[in-house]
């Protein structure tokens, strides 16, 4: 899986980068974050092992933007690993259904 494809992609689709300061996400995750309504974020974390890359999506639930990255969410609606291409074509689907 391409990271830097999908990275480029996520800027290019208005996520922004939110800086990794608490401890509910490993140390050198990065974490992308979409409003797609008040307080509920679509978040894109990719997580770098030595042997896979490995891409997280949600929908949470977060107090405000500026939590993300530092604490839990409150709530998550949504949740995905994306380990290969497949995983991320059925993401895509499902984004495709909710906007319908």
């Amino acid at each position: 899986m391409d990271c830097q494809k999908i990275i480029k992609n996520l800027t290019h689709q208005d996520f922004v980068k939110v800086p990794n300061k608490g401890d509910w996400y490993e140390a050198g995750a990065a974490i992308y974050a979409k409003e797609i309504k008040e307080n509920i974020f679509l978040l894109f974390i990719i997580l770098k092992d030595i042997h896979i890359e490995n891409i997280q999506a949600l929908i949470a639930h977060f107090d405000c933007f500026s939590s993300i990255g530092n604490k839990e969410p409150e709530q998550i609606m949504f949740y995905l690993s994306i380990k290969d291409k497949d995983d991320l074509h059925y993401f895509e689907h499902y984004l495709k259904a909710t906007n319908n």
